[in-house]
């Protein structure tokens, strides 16, 4: 069963098939010590070359991205259908064997023959290759995007392929004319040796079985790969091949070899260009499918082999290879927070007490300050600097010493809050029947003006409130025309912040406030 969607207005086309089967029923078969049925298929057209393929090989979900924008002709576009169809020959299609989908990028009319792949991008996904949606892919299966352009005007799709691959798809792609090597290396998943292909449209034969063994490399059911990468360990998924079986798995993991060859499985247990780096061996039981690589190093490739063990059966031993992210040595961030007049808290990250011996804290107000320090440990992750001095800048740096030897330090300004006084007096003298004089006094100097506010206490009025700012010499005024009783605020202003102020009722009727 085929089912065919339109998308109005962004010319995609997208086909998704489902058909169950082996393509070819008619070769010969033979089974391989674990049941699995192997398939002899002779390509047409009268060729020698046979290649031979796993019938169940594989298991994932693969949408092809295919130029048939206006700079695409007829021709080339038959030729591309043709070489999918060739590609996709061995593949049994299927719920639970691989998924296929076509999605086409046409173009925009006002585009004039632009093609709109970062749109089709979108939809991959979004849509099509995002576990979970309708017709979408498959919750956890591989999922490959294989891109097959002419390479004209493709837009601005760093970006949007780096995304799916940031969600765990794998991109490949194809290019059939005069594509940016550079562009074009960028979008690829690696090895790009492997993922990309230049080839005339007339000799796309040429690259079927390379592309192909590109994509059973990523969706073969006995797969392994890595997930949850950090400076120092990675974590090892395969299918679990041997659960109910018996036996264990061998698991081989070193750092690259830098020459010489060699992937680590067997030997010495080391690298025979590296003999200083050892490779690790664990072997978990049948029934597990995963194992945490500890013990790495930043910044460094890793080769891992499995091999699964049962008996005297012969089993595929599969092999990943993967890259530990750099080191980002604490303290990479310094934050500041809880500001006061004489204390403030100083915060660091990331938090790494398993290479970091302890944290040493310098602070001094600027400009020539005397020098203080602190030392905390190495669990800690912030502190509290006190006995500061008010409104003063300080230049705070936090040093991390590493077990390896390493120092990294990283500084900050931090400022302390002003000493804002509270109004010292308040005084109001009632001046005929709607008027008041307002008198003051403040606690320090230094102001920047003083703040009033006096609003009706009637509920009448209630809520017409005015204010009026003074300059800082001011230290009394006359308010006129004001209800029978007025409540009266004033507020010292200072740089950074309005301190606290008094407020009084005026009560003209009877003559008390």
């Amino acid at each position: 069963m085929e089912k065919e969607r339109e998308i109005p207005n962004v010319g995609v086309y997208v086909s998704v098939h489902h058909e169950s089967g082996p393509v070819e029923k008619s070769c010969g078969s033979k089974r391989n010590p674990r049941g699995s049925c192997y398939i002899r298929i002779k390509r047409q057209l009268c060729t020698d070359i046979d290649f031979l393929i796993l019938l169940n090989c594989c298991e994932g979900d693969v949408l092809f991205l295919l130029d048939s924008s206006g700079s695409v002709s007829a021709y080339e576009h038959s030729r591309m259908l043709t070489f999918l169809s060739e590609l996709l020959l061995p593949f049994s299609l299927g719920e639970d064997q691989v998924r296929v989908g076509l999605l086409q990028v046409g173009t925009r009319p006002r585009l004039e023959g632009d093609t709109n792949t970062v749109e089709a991008l979108r939809m991959a996904k979004e849509w099509v290759l995002r576990p979970g949606t309708a017709d979408g892919a498959r919750a956890g299966l591989p999922r490959v995007l294989v891109w097959l352009t002419d390479g004209v005007k493709p837009g601005d799709v760093i970006g949007p392929m780096a995304e799916l691959q940031e969600e765990g798809v794998a991109v490949l792609v194809v290019s059939t004319g005069h594509g940016n090597y550079q562009v074009l290396r960028q979008v690829v998943t690696p090895p790009v040796e492997s993922h990309l292909y230049f080839v005339d449209i007339d000799d796309m034969s040429i690259i079927t079985e390379d592309l192909r063994d590109a994509i059973i490399e990523i969706i073969r059911a006995e797969r392994i790969n890595i997930r949850d990468v950090s400076t120092n360990s990675a974590t090892l998924h395969w299918r679990p091949v041997l659960s109910g079986l018996g036996g264990y798995y061998e698991i081989h993991f070193g750092p690259l070899p830098t020459g010489g060859g060699g992937d680590g499985g067997d030997g010495t247990g080391t690298s025979p260009s590296t003999s200083s780096r050892p490779f690790q061996r664990l072997t978990p039981s049948a029934d597990s499918s995963t194992a945490r690589l500890t013990g790495l190093k930043p910044d460094t490739t890793y080769t891992t082999t499995l091999t699964p063990k049962y008996n005297e059966q012969v089993f595929n031993k599969l092999s990943v290879t993967f890259k530990t992210k750099p080191e980002v040595l604490s303290p990479a961030v310094v934050t500041v927070s809880e500001s006061g007049q004489t204390s403030i808290r100083v915060s660091w990250g990331p938090s790494q007490p398993e290479t970091v011996a302890s944290y040493y804290i310098e602070y001094s107000a600027l400009p020539r300050g005397k020098l203080h320090a602190v030392t905390v440990g190495r669990t800690q992750n912030s502190t509290l600097l006190t006995n500061l001095q008010p409104d003063t800048t300080y230049l705070v740096t936090v040093s991390a010493r590493h077990t390896s030897g390493t120092e990294k330090a990283m500084s900050v300004k931090v400022c302390t809050e002003e000493v804002t006084p509270a109004l010292a007096d308040l005084q109001l003298t009632t001046v005929g029947s709607d008027s008041v004089q307002v008198d003051w006094k403040s606690s320090v100097g230094g102001l920047k003006g003083y703040w009033l506010t006096w609003e009706a206490q009637q509920s009448s009025v209630t809520g017409q409130r005015s204010s009026l700012y003074l300059p800082p010499d001011s230290l009394s005024t006359r308010l006129t025309h004001l209800p029978p009783a007025t409540r009266v605020c004033v507020s010292p202003i200072y740089r950074t912040a309005r301190g606290e102020g008094l407020c009084c009722t005026a009560q003209f009727h009877s003559g008390e406030w």
